[in-house]
């Protein structure tokens, strides 16, 4: 497995190998890999002759009073454990390598980010797709597959792709859970062990929503209700950032559950800012 710090080296060794014919799979991380990133990279790596991960925590995603500085990383063991599972190439490059000073340069999808996790993070998804496409641009990947946790963040990128005419495959993969529930996050370390043994109620409270519907219910506002009124009850101390519920797709508001429709909810647990969603099947 090859390390590239510099976006210059990664593109020329993608550059010979697509010239050999050789199909190549992206992984785009943020590090601190987890079970769940485990997954996508076994995956990605089935899906072309050769796999790429990154490990870039993007300075652009981040607003001015989030969590960048303190955010989790450990770059060995994120080698280690993508070596392991069949990486190639990981490509780690320090800011100033991805971003010139003088960076001017955005791309975002603003309809789309508007609402979920847009309303409070405002330049968020601005940095994502900006960052996704350089690192489509520099790998040209067949494929590049993600989680389904941030599933607002992949139907952004897919909308870009569409729009953008890229032909990568974006591709999503279900959320990967702890036996308890709670989906897997790098941030998750940031939880006191209280803290953890509690935040299994938010997946909870999504599978009663889902039960629910299944009974009958279709309005979106008393599903709502319903979640916050279960948290309030099984984790008083969190505050409930959004459950909110949209189109799959375009991620237009739902008010009527008529149609297989998004739930996503933000809960803050301490200084943890948690997200979770499911798809609601009629």
């Amino acid at each position: 497995m090859d390390l590239f710090t510099t976006p210059a080296s990664l593109r020329t060794q993608c550059r010979q190998w697509r010239e050999q014919g050789q199909s190549i799979a992206l992984v785009p991380t943020m590090g601190f890999l987890h079970d769940g990133h485990m997954s996508l990279i076994d995956h990605a790596r089935a899906c072309a002759d050769k796999l790429v991960v990154s490990v870039f925590v993007n300075p652009t995603q981040f607003g001015p009073n989030e969590d960048l500085d303190r955010y989790p990383r450990d770059l060995p063991r994120d080698l280690a454990l993508a070596e392991a599972h069949g990486a190639d190439a990981v490509f780690a490059p320090e800011a100033g390598a991805m971003y010139q000073p003088d960076h001017a340069t955005w791309v975002e999808v603003p309809e789309m980010a508007k609402g979920l996790c847009g309303a409070s993070r405002p330049v968020h998804f601005r940095g994502v797709c900006t960052v996704v496409l350089k690192l489509l641009n520099l790998v040209q990947p067949k494929v590049a597959v993600f989680g389904q946790k941030d599933w607002q963040q992949l139907a952004i990128l897919r909308r870009m792709a569409r729009d953008l005419d890229l032909d990568a495959e974006l591709m999503g993969m279900p959320i990967f859970r702890e036996p308890d529930g709670l989906a897997m996050s790098s941030r998750n370390v940031y939880l006191t062990p209280d803290e953890r043994s509690r935040v299994p109620a938010i997946r909870q409270g999504l599978l009663l929503a889902q039960r629910r519907v299944a009974a009958g219910e279709r309005d979106a506002e008393a599903l709502a209700l319903m979640f916050r009124e279960h948290l309030a009850d099984t984790l008083p101390d969190a505050r409930v950032d959004y459950a909110s519920f949209a189109h799959p797709e375009s991620l237009a508001p739902v008010a009527r559950i008529d149609a297989p429709t998004l739930l996503a909810v933000a809960v803050f647990i301490g200084k943890v800012r948690l997200i979770d969603n499911i798809l609601l099947e009629v």
